[in-house]
């Protein structure tokens, strides 16, 4: 195995039928043809007067990690699943499934949902699933939720957990919920829900060796990650020396949400818009079991005062329909975390991040961070050969 190949090229890297562009083989030598490969990708029209709106989201993160268990409140029972960080969008059907399966345990049929997000829905979606009359009771509803704030991808790490912090069972929990969650968005592409396959292009001017393991093992398995292809120099447009190119899923969060709404409804549930201040204020609900999918509000309704805000925004600008890959890093410095630049295209506009604001709790737009995302894939994509 040579620098080509992070983890396996694989036959589709060897035809070049790679998701994100045209691709043109220039060369190929002997019978150990060694298949060199230019992209032809259109370029990012981004400029200052193609942004079209800047949206600001406050991601609930622990540092040990989300809570997925069961709990009592006085005859009711309370089944948690919070605080999933940036991954909420890529655990939400296993974190879900597993909920709907503790719940079987009661002999109720009849669930409470707290929370109408992508964590809130996708439960609600799996204990319909297992015969279960759901009502969701939420605060706000697609489209102002958190989650209609996310770039959203299968991102099943991203803000998740403190390496330090994690346990056996824990880790175990988790790849219990990544495998399912994986599974079920991969059904989903192609279904009017908004998800679909695209080619992520990481750039950097140096390769970058594996991680070597820490005193835990590497939080996804391998057989959950997708095949990772470094490109040479003369393989790729971008104006660093190097890219690396992985299929992808994405999620558009504007169809997604909607979809699941739907689907909710259409299964016979209810959504009803109201608050909770203090858990009592539960006893007020006629079932007698309840799944708290509130987020960053479990700090307050139930006292998890380990729940912190990360806020992230995103600038998007007008679509462009032809652009149908995703960029990670680029021009420019990191913020103060050191978190890169990041593009995801959607039929709502193209999305520009790379913002993780550990505590900040305004919902106000950070310029300066706007300032730096917006500049750098300016200079990213003025930069790149042809398209």
């Amino acid at each position: 195995m040579d620098r080509r190949t992070l983890l396996t090229t694989g036959a589709m890297a060897a035809v070049g039928l790679g998701l994100g562009g045209c691709v043109r083989r220039v060369a190929t030598m002997g019978a150990a043809a060694d298949m060199r490969f230019v992209l032809g990708l259109p370029r990012v029209r981004a400029s200052w007067d193609r942004v079209i709106r800047t949206t600001v989201g406050l991601r609930p993160h622990r540092p040990s990690g989300f809570v997925l268990k069961t709990a009592t409140l006085d005859a009711k029972t309370v089944i948690h699943n919070y605080g999933h960080g940036g991954s909420g969008m890529s655990l939400s059907w296993g974190c879900g499934a597993v909920a709907a399966d503790w719940a079987l345990e009661h002999d109720s049929r009849l669930v409470a949902v707290l929370g109408c997000g992508a964590v809130g829905l996708t439960a609600a979606r799996q204990l319909q699933r297992r015969g279960f009359d759901v009502t969701i009771y939420a605060a706000s509803v697609p489209p102002d939720t958190t989650s209609n704030m996310s770039l959203a991808g299968f991102t099943p790490t991203s803000g998740l957990v403190d390496d330090e912090r994690r346990t056996d069972v824990w880790d175990a929990q988790f790849r219990q919920v990544a495998e399912i969650s994986y599974r079920q968005l991969q059904l989903l592409v192609g279904n009017g829900y908004g998800v679909s396959w695209i080619d992520t292009y990481e750039t950097m001017d140096e390769v970058r060796a594996p991680r070597p393991p820490g005193n835990r093992p590497p939080l996804l398995p391998d057989h959950l990650r997708t095949r990772r292809t470094v490109l040479e120099p003369d393989e790729h447009p971008f104006p660093l020396r190097y890219a690396t190119r992985q299929p992808s899923l994405r999620i558009e969060p504007s169809i997604y949400l909607d979809a699941l709404v739907r689907d909710v409804r259409d299964a016979g549930g209810r959504i009803v818009i109201r608050t909770f201040d203090t858990p009592r204020d539960l006893m007020t609900l006629s079932a007698p079991i309840i799944v708290n999918c509130t987020g960053l509000g479990s700090r307050d309704l139930f006292g998890d005062r380990e729940l912190m805000p990360v806020k992230g925004q995103l600038t998007h600008l007008v679509p462009q329909p032809e652009v149908n890959f995703r960029t990670s890093g680029g021009i420019g410095p990191a913020d103060d975390v050191g978190i890169g630049i990041h593009m995801m295209p959607r039929s709502d506009g193209i999305a520009l991040g790379g913002t993780a604001e550990r505590g900040v709790w305004t919902l106000e737009a950070n310029e300066a961070a706007r300032q730096r995302v917006v500049d750098g894939h300016i200079a990213l994509y003025s930069a790149m050969r042809g398209g």
